[in-house]
C-alpha cells in the first residue's frame, strides 16, 4: 500500500472510530456533556496534578485564554479547582475536583466496556491484528506530539 493512502486510511479509521466512541458515550448521559477540549483538560489535570494554565495550555496545544474559559467554566460547573501557586502568587495551580474524579471514572469504564464488547464481537485474526497494532499506534501519538511540540 502507498504511503499516501495508508495515511489517509488511517486517518479515515482513526477520525471514524473517535466519532463513534463519542456518540455512543454520549447516549444515555444524565449530566450536560463535556465537550472534548473540557475532557481533555481535565484528564491532564489528573495526569499532572497542580498543572499550571499556561503549562496546560502549551500541553494541549491551545491558546492560554482559551484554556482560561475552560478553566473558569468547568471550576463553575464543580471539576477544577484553582490554587494559587506558592512559589508564584500570581499562577494558579489546577487540581480535580472529586466531582471531576468520578465523572472521569464513570467515563473511562463506560469507554472500556463499549471497546470491550465491540473487540469481542470481532474474530481471533481481528482481535491479534489490533493488539499487534497498539505498538506502532502508540508510536505515531509520540511522533505527532513531538512534532507539535516544535516551533
Amino acid at each position: 500500500m502507498a504511503q499516501d493512502a495508508l495515511a489517509e486510511d488511517l486517518a479515515d479509521a482513526v477520525v471514524g472510530l473517535q466519532r463513534l466512541l463519542r456518540r455512543r458515550l454520549r447516549a444515555g448521559l444524565t449530566e450536560p456533556r463535556l465537550r472534548g477540549a473540557e475532557v481533555e483538560l481535565l484528564r491532564l489535570v489528573e495526569a499532572r496534578p497542580g498543572v499550571g494554565v499556561s503549562d496546560a495550555a502549551k500541553e494541549l496545544h491551545l491558546a492560554g485564554n482559551s484554556v482560561s474559559t475552560l478553566v473558569n467554566r468547568l471550576a463553575k460547573d464543580g471539576y477544577l479547582v484553582r490554587e494559587t501557586d506558592p512559589v508564584d502568587r500570581r499562577a494558579a495551580r489546577l487540581l480535580l475536583t472529586g466531582r471531576a474524579e468520578t465523572r472521569l471514572r464513570a467515563w473511562r469504564e463506560r469507554r472500556s466496556a463499549l471497546l470491550a464488547r465491540q473487540v469481542a464481537r470481532l474474530d481471533d485474526a481481528d482481535r491479534r491484528a489490533l493488539h499487534a497494532a497498539l505498538p506502532a499506534l502508540r508510536a505515531l501519538a509520540v511522533t505527532l506530539r513531538e512534532e507539535a511540540g516544535k516551533p
